[in-house]
């Protein structure tokens, strides 16, 4: 793998779950700033996102945040940010997270994460990059989307093959791991408009 300069994290702008989801995002933050990673997020204060970009600025990581015009004022942006990107659409935000990231983790989250999360994967399973993708279980969240996942190759509706994008993992040592061992991405981004 090349080196891990951006891990994007996708995950819910909601506080309401499993308070252990919040200190698993402010940890996984914290960890990705001491290692010397920065975070890409989608640029909310509240919730799981806030959450991790707090815990990495706390260790004084950097922290890119991409926000749509439409959503600076309801998901009220983190003021405290490295940088924050405001963009024109929810695709445009999308697009430039990709851009700017060397590989992704998903968090648990909602509506939206389940969309960040299968575009990434549909656009990894196109073609348009090859950068790691792993998601974060804790606590068996994401069972239902893995047993639907299995659901879509037993079925013939998408190739064992699709199994092999993204890699699931249980706890933070997990991700990095999943990250490193990853092969090194052959695309740069900037190469294919996604």
């Amino acid at each position: 793998m090349a080196r891990l300069r951006a891990l994007c994290v996708y995950c819910g702008a909601s506080g309401r779950g499993d308070p252990s989801h919040l200190t698993t995002a402010t940890a996984l933050g914290r960890r990705a700033a001491e290692r010397g990673v920065g975070i890409v997020f989608g640029g909310g204060h509240v919730g799981l996102m806030g959450a991790v970009a707090d815990g990495a600025l706390a260790a004084e990581g950097r922290v890119t945040g991409v926000i749509p015009e439409i959503l600076v004022a309801r998901e009220a942006g983190h003021r405290g940010v490295t940088e924050m990107v405001v963009v024109d659409s929810m695709h445009a935000r999308k697009q430039h997270m990709v851009e700017i990231s060397d590989a992704f983790c998903i968090l648990p989250g909602g509506l939206g994460t389940l969309d960040e999360t299968f575009e990434i994967l549909t656009w990894k399973q196109l073609g348009l990059h090859d950068k790691p993708v792993v998601l974060l279980n804790l606590g068996g969240y994401w069972n239902p989307l893995v047993q639907l996942l299995d659901h879509l190759v037993a079925a013939n509706y998408a190739s064992p093959r699709h199994a092999r994008l993204w890699e699931v993992v249980t706890d933070i040592d997990g991700v990095f791991d999943a990250v490193e061992a990853a092969p090194s991405p052959c695309m740069p981004s900037h190469t294919k408009r996604l």
